[in-house]
């Protein structure tokens, strides 16, 4: 009898110390594929790695892993604790049931739940590929009861009017993106320059060409009817290899004029082999005008780039719903909006459109885009209903403040130091 009573002893110990590994199992891979990011599984995947691969494969329905490897995981404590217990009872009477709680906790809480997740959560990708095939097999084994399982969930939660689908609730690619630049920049692991050219990238899809356009009172034209020496003493004065041309009033463009054809125009009527004997004054500016490309201002910048590279040029009119001139946006202003300001030689340097004074307080320029103001002090301004700093100013009071004024909102204090017109030229802007 006794050896009897130490066979099955060893049996059921043997048994229990099979279980809590098992558990162990389940709970570090729980948390390595949970925790295991899509993206360095995909390069482990493409480099060969075929757990990453099957790792992949079982993140792609949440559900169904997360319901497999929990139930797994339930078996084999409930059936390792009810061994336990029944040992126990056999050899201490009513007491073990007690000695076996206590146990069991103790060895599940250390053994199959700390001990295994901590060494998931080290290196969760390298965990989750080595745990993914065998759990896979777990997966399939158990599927006819995680069906059943998932059955009952969704219907208990569909009462509370809950639908749950396979791949609900992930973050897109592209927030996974933002949120890990934003993590890497907090901890120093990601330079702010290397950051802002990174989001620039990622937020082409969603911002629009009327969100960083010339505005039409800012555009350089050129009138289709002056004389064709003060068209020439214009266009080498400015700063801009394309300019519009207007004929009538500044709404009628009716061509974009490049300098380069320009100047060769000019050329072959002043010294040019068939120049007529009326030299510059037989020049028409549409003869050479190229046909203006007008864009939607609700088109996003993205798809604009693309625009601009399949028709091989650099220079587009943005217009309203109406067909109005609203502004003109060209293919640098929008890799501006991700290597940050390009300038030439031949560029205009104005006043910097932020300068911090003595005092701690940022001098604004009105008509800077909160976008860059963002990236240039490393705020979080919103820019849902305004475009440029002015825009938001002007949003918030309800109305056009005067110069002295001054409003707090969003976490700041801003102060009006210049206004011409309707317009707020100058802010003087603090952190409250």
């Amino acid at each position: 009898m006794d050896t009897a009573l130490d066979f099955a002893f060893w049996i059921t110990s043997g048994s229990i110390l099979f279980l809590l590994v098992c558990s162990g199992f389940f709970s570090g891979s729980e948390t390595a594929l949970t925790a295991a990011t899509r993206g360095k599984l995909r390069s482990m995947a493409d480099k060969g790695s075929k757990g990453a691969g099957s790792a992949l494969t079982l993140k792609e329905d949440n559900e169904r892993l997360i319901g497999g490897i929990l139930l797994g995981n339930n078996l084999a404590n409930i059936l390792a604790t009810s061994l336990a217990t029944a040992m126990f009872t056999r050899l201490l009477g009513e007491g073990g049931v007690a000695v076996a709680t206590l146990v069991m906790t103790l060895l599940v809480l250390i053994f199959a739940e700390v001990l295994p997740k901590t060494y998931a959560i080290t290196d969760p990708e390298r965990a989750a590929a080595r745990a993914a095939p065998l759990i896979g097999l777990v997966i399939t084994a158990l599927s006819p009861a995680v069906a059943a399982v998932r059955l009952i969930v969704r219907g208990v939660l569909r009462v509370f009017g809950l639908r749950i689908e396979p791949g609900d609730q992930m973050l897109s690619v592209r927030e996974e993106i933002v949120g890990a630049l934003q993590i890497g920049h907090a901890e120093g692991a990601v330079e702010k320059e290397d950051r802002d050219r990174l989001l620039g990238a990622l937020d082409l899809g969603e911002r629009t060409v009327e969100e960083i356009m010339l505005h039409r009172s800012k555009i350089e034209m050129i009138d289709a009817d002056a004389d064709p020496e003060a068209i020439l003493s214009q266009a080498l004065a400015s700063a801009h290899t394309r300019l519009p041309v207007y004929q009538g009033e500044p709404e009628n463009i009716v061509g974009v004029i490049h300098a380069k054809d320009l100047l060769r125009a000019m050329d072959r009527l002043m010294r040019g082999p068939e120049a007529p004997p009326e030299g510059i004054g037989a020049f028409r500016i549409l003869d050479i005008a190229m046909e203006p490309y007008f864009v939607p201002e609700t088109t996003t910048l993205d798809d604009q780039m693309r625009e601009f590279l399949r028709r091989h040029t650099h220079f587009a009119l943005v217009v309203d719903e109406y067909g109005a001139l609203q502004g003109l946006i060209t293919l640098e202003d929008i890799l501006e909006e991700i290597v940050g300001e390009i300038t030439d030689e031949f560029d205009v340097d104005p006043e910097h459109p932020v300068r911090r004074t003595e005092s701690g307080d940022y001098l604004v320029d009105g008509a800077m885009t909160i976008r860059d103001l963002n990236r240039a002090c490393d705020w979080s301004l919103p820019d849902e209903e305004a475009n440029t700093v002015a825009g938001l100013v002007i949003h918030e009071a309800q109305t056009i403040p005067t110069p002295g004024q001054v409003f707090s909102f969003h976490g700041f204090r801003f102060e009006v130091a210049a206004r011409q017109a309707n317009r707020l030229t100058r802010l003087r802007i603090r952190r409250l």
